[in-house]
């Protein structure tokens, strides 16, 4: 029996409860056993905050993977050495040593726990922690729940879940228009109309 990459000597970990996935193996890089890494974030430091990688096999695309495709991957990789690299980001992790090894991890999916998020500075939030939220207006009226955010380059657009798409809201998440995120009551109040 061999044991997968990045288990030896290991015991089965705990998965954290507060998993986050923040990216994806993409290939190979070098021939030394490093792996090239797609961060889910602009800026990439939940992958450099954490030493313990959780993984998960690839989502499936129409396609039904083999029962083995969830076992190949090994439930946690041990990083030895993490660095951005162009737009992305590569990583040495114990137990692989060849090329081989890294190719082996393509496509799994990169958890860690939101324990381990560097903390965020003042009036900055992880967007994951701002999904779910509750958004209300100035008079108190309830507008949605965060379902998601948009990048788009100068700043971030909260997008609001309503009772029908139709009722959909996108709003800036800019200090003209939130006045207020209060993480421990999830609430965001912001300075938006019913009929906006």
């Amino acid at each position: 029996m061999t044991t997968a990459p990045g288990l030896a000597g290991m015991s089965d970990p705990a998965w954290p409860e507060d998993a986050v996935e923040i990216g994806r193996v993409l290939d190979a890089w070098g021939v030394k056993g490093w792996i090239r890494v797609q961060p889910f974030a602009a800026d990439p430091q939940a992958l450099f905050s954490s030493r313990r990688w959780f993984l998960k096999p690839p989502e499936p695309q129409g396609v039904k993977l083999p029962a083995t495709a969830a076992s190949a991957f090994p439930p946690l990789l041990k990083v030895v050495q993490v660095k951005e690299h162009g737009d992305g980001v590569v990583a040495q992790v114990q137990d692989v040593a060849d090329r081989n090894g890294a190719e082996a991890l393509r496509g799994a999916r990169i958890f860690v726990g939101r324990s381990s998020f560097p903390t965020a500075g003042k009036d900055e939030y992880y967007w994951v922690d701002l999904i779910g939220m509750t958004v209300v207006n100035r008079e108190g009226q309830t507008l949605g729940t965060v379902a998601g955010l948009i990048d788009t380059g100068p700043h971030s657009v909260l997008r609001l879940a309503a009772a029908t798409p139709a009722e959909e809201r996108l709003i800036p998440f800019v200090g003209a228009y939130v006045d207020d995120v209060s993480l421990p009551e999830r609430r965001i109040t912001v300075d938006w109309g019913l009929d906006y």
